[in-house]
């Protein structure tokens, strides 16, 4: 018996080491990072570069102009606009949050440039990739992709930067640069390649993989037509990227559903270069994977086609409440607690919005913003204002700048205004600055009915637990009327009808050994948020970086499906990200597979 294992086993050693070797020479099971033998030659860039639209661009760190010249312009620049997400998406090199351009290196070191140079420690490139492809046109991005495979480089594809996963980053990578790509056209009937005789949408909205949402907005309300889409200070996320292929939630979405439930047509470069066109007629399978199955892993976006809706009068309710504690005080909770119980009733009348915690100084409290489309202001009120009417009962009767209302619990606003239009509401209210700039990892969850229907009390107990928690009624109502199986997206979705999410910040500065004590404490919080609703998930653009069990958090029992819609399309895995379809087969890195 001990002969037959023995040859079994030199059997199976044998077998692993030809399997190997032939890995190894017919696929390599490294990318090529930027200072191994393997990079590039300048001759092969050279090359690269005869062929593009733009020059090759060497994205750096955006403070770095501190570094060199702290009373330069360009310095002062850094300072005045460091908070600003539109003028941070212009920068190659620039993260919305810095502490993705920065690095933790295997030997416990933080390699960042800080905006305050004077910390101490030079500017490091970190996680900012050396080199990339400003990309003008379809043939810029199929040439690109064609290079990055053929050196087998680790690739990165970027447009603004607003990620909280890193995956527009990566040490030593070459990136993809989209933002430029701004092509907008307005189709008063447009048919899907592939569709039957009398399938078409009026005045659909084809736009670039650059398009932020603010160009976006402004394009749709010229055709006199509205468009479901993110919300975030001067409309700096992009609408045309992971925005939409991680789902994409808006506060309009309880009554127009998700960014996938609003996609016709995606247009998308491969793996090996080919350029496709992809809807519900033609390669429905990588449709239906692109509607969710997460950005930067099928294939690089070039352009998107939207539906559009009539533009209608849209209702905007605000309030804000707060006390003068450095806890929250049960008033507090009381009223968040009520929100709660009244939130999938809010979602089916079409209400979506924010709650928003703050702690500033010794005052405690929240906002709550919230609209909802295409109903009467009347109509409005009759949902929005028992609610209103019930925080206020609880509150002391005080003139807003009494200062003797210390400890005591005070509301502002309680009241509703009509907009004639979606957009005209977003120009007003959203400022063009701000929830940038910082070092910034989230934590989230998604809550279905059941779990918001069941122990209000309980549920708002853990949830504010967290620190700077954002209570979002962005599901519910449309969403949950979506067949689960029709896209890509976690199904989770489709019962959830709030995204609840929070964070952690640290300063510039901070060791390592601080930041993964900060990690810890978030890990603690959010296994006590799961385990509200361990059958849920979370929103793949707003998570943790470090769920633990990815495939379930992110994508539910839509993994397998994905996993075999992405080897079909991208067999080699060029396209990479971090928690994405395929990535638990390679190392924390992404850079080896394991």
């Amino acid at each position: 018996m001990v002969g037959k294992y023995a040859s079994i086993s030199i059997l199976s050693f044998l077998l692993t080491w030809l399997g190997q070797r032939f890995t190894h020479t017919s696929e390599p099971r490294c990318r090529c990072l930027y200072g191994d033998s393997c990079w590039p030659s300048d001759d092969a860039f050279i090359k690269l570069a005869e062929q593009l639209s733009a020059p090759l661009i060497y994205p750096r760190p955006l403070a770095l102009p501190c570094y060199s010249n702290p009373d330069s312009s360009a310095c002062a620049a850094v300072h005045a606009r460091w908070d600003d997400g539109t003028w941070r998406a212009e920068h190659p090199g620039a993260t919305q949050h810095p502490n993705f351009e920065a690095l933790i290196t295997p030997s416990g070191e933080v390699d960042a440039c800080y905006a305050n140079s004077s910390i101490g420690s030079p500017c490091g490139q970190g996680s900012v990739p050396v080199i990339g492809v400003k990309a003008l046109t379809l043939a810029d991005v199929r040439i690109t992709v064609k290079f990055a495979a053929e050196h087998n480089l680790k690739l990165v594809i970027k447009n603004t930067g607003h990620d909280f996963l890193g995956r527009s980053s990566g040490h030593g990578s070459f990136m993809l640069w989209t933002h430029h790509m701004k092509d907008i056209a307005v189709d008063e009937v447009f048919r899907p390649l592939g569709a039957p005789e009398g399938v078409y949408y009026e005045f659909a909205l084809t736009i670039g993989a650059g398009v932020q949402w603010h160009e976006a907005y402004a394009a749709a309300d010229n055709a006199n037509r509205m468009i479901v889409g993110g919300i975030s200070p001067g409309g700096s996320v992009g609408a045309a990227g992971g925005w939409l292929l991680g789902g994409g939630h808006s506060a309009l979405s309880p009554t127009y559903g998700l960014g996938v439930d609003n996609v016709i047509q995606i247009s998308l470069v491969t793996s090996t270069g080919d350029h496709l066109l992809a809807n519900a007629h033609h390669h429905a399978d990588l449709f239906w994977a692109l509607r969710g199955g997460g950005g930067g892993t099928f294939g690089v976006i070039t352009s998107v086609t939207y539906r559009t809706y009539p533009i209608v009068p849209t209702v905007l309710a605000t309030m804000v409440v707060s006390v003068k504690s450095t806890e929250l005080t049960d008033d507090v909770k009381t009223a968040f607690t009520e929100l709660i119980r009244i939130t999938t009733n809010l979602t089916d009348a079409g209400w979506g919005g924010y709650a928003m915690f703050d702690s500033t100084g010794d005052t405690r409290g929240f906002s709550l913003g919230a609209l909802v489309p295409n109903v009467s202001w009347e109509e409005a009120n009759r949902t929005i204002m028992p609610y209103f009417d019930y925080v206020k009962s609880l509150a002391m009767s005080l003139d807003s700048s009494d200062e003797t209302w210390n400890g005591a619990f005070k509301v502002e606003g309680g009241t509703t205004t009509e907009w004639p239009s979606f957009w005209s509401l977003y120009k007003h209210l959203m400022p063009n600055t701000g929830q940038v700039g910082r070092n910034l990892e989230l934590g989230s969850w998604l809550f279905p009915r059941d779990v918001l229907d069941g122990d209000h009390e309980h549920v708002a107990e853990v949830l504010l637990e967290n620190p700077g928690l954002s209570y979002e009624l962005i599901a519910g109502g449309a969403v949950s009327k979506v067949d689960p199986s029709s896209t890509g997206l976690n199904p989770a979705w489709r019962k959830a009808v709030v995204h609840a999410v929070f964070g952690i910040t640290w300063p510039d500065g901070a060791s390592a050994e601080e930041i993964q004590q900060l990690r810890g404490s978030l890990e603690s919080k959010l296994t006590r948020v799961r385990a509200l609703a361990p059958d849920s998930g979370a929103y793949l653009n707003e998570a943790s970086l470090f769920e633990p069990d990815a495939r379930h958090a992110f994508f539910g029992g839509h993994y397998e499906k994905l996993r075999a819609v992405k080897r079909k399309y991208d067999p080699t895995d060029l396209f990479l990200v971090t928690e994405g379809v395929g990535a638990d087969e390679w190392d924390e890195q992404l850079r080896c597979r394991v």
